[in-house]
């Protein structure tokens, strides 16, 4: 299937393309797996909407989009579920398969990052991927009432929110409402670390601890606890589009 189907046709997918290869290069495109089991053509193995299959279960979640994330980052989007039947099963109801937690930035769209489509993936999106009564209740909405049985806390480079945080830890003045961001994402900051290096650490530190707290939800334990359900951290690199697992 081919990545210049839909909007990645004709001159503004060649623009698109051309700026996604700018920010870091064939060899980077070309580098690497992503973390995780890889299935060349996904993991969908129950029925969806539109008659076609919807991943079963943590591990082929998982893998479903991992292989989505490999065909985003090498311009071979399938662009699934968008067609008129999957439009018209979706009025009668909706069976995502993830719950994606991911921060508000316009360069990390979930859905075009795991190339999936309508229906497929309950999005939450707050700055820096913070967690309040909103975002706690949104994401128990997906596997409580929707059984959705994958939980990804999806981080970044380059996060703006973080960012801000660690200027702030420094002294910084910020708005209100972005000091309570701020104040949320501070203990995951890396005192020892200077510069890019303790944004960038804050990051990756921010996504175990917002995953560790979503795991110690007793409503979310319980179906860890029996194999229902799992909540992965994991990094958008945006040089490379890579989605990788944060241990």
């Amino acid at each position: 299937m081919s990545g210049d189907r839909d909007c990645g046709s004709g001159v503004f997918g060649g623009r698109r393309r051309l700026a996604r290869a700018g920010l870091g290069g064939v060899a980077a495109l070309a580098a690497g797996l992503v973390c995780g089991p890889l299935a060349a053509s996904g993991a969908r193995t129950e029925p969806a909407a539109g008659g076609g299959l919807r991943p079963s279960g943590p591990v082929r979640a998982w893998r479903e989009l991992a292989a989505g994330n490999a065909r985003w980052r090498t311009f071979h989007e399938s662009h699934p579920d968008r067609a008129r039947a999957v439009r018209r099963a979706l009025v009668g109801g909706q069976h995502p398969f993830a719950v994606v937690l991911g921060c508000v930035d316009s360069r990390v769209p979930p859905e075009l990052v795991f190339d999936q489509g309508l229906g497929d993936l309950l999005t939450v999106r707050s700055a820096g991927e913070v967690l309040d009564e909103a975002v706690l209740g949104s994401i128990a909405y997906g596997v409580l009432e929707l059984a959705v049985p994958l939980i990804v806390v999806l981080g970044h480079q380059g996060c703006g929110a973080v960012t801000a945080a660690v200027h702030a830890d420094d002294g910084a003045e910020l708005p209100a409402h972005i000091r309570f961001l701020a104040d949320r994402i501070r203990p995951a900051i890396d005192h020892r670390l200077q510069g890019e290096a303790r944004v960038d650490a804050a990051v990756t530190e921010h996504v175990r601890r917002v995953r560790a707290r979503l795991a110690a939800e007793p409503d979310l334990a319980a179906r860890i606890a029996d194999g229902r359900l799992a909540v992965v951290g994991a990094r958008y690199e945006l040089t490379s589009q890579r989605v990788h697992k944060v241990s």
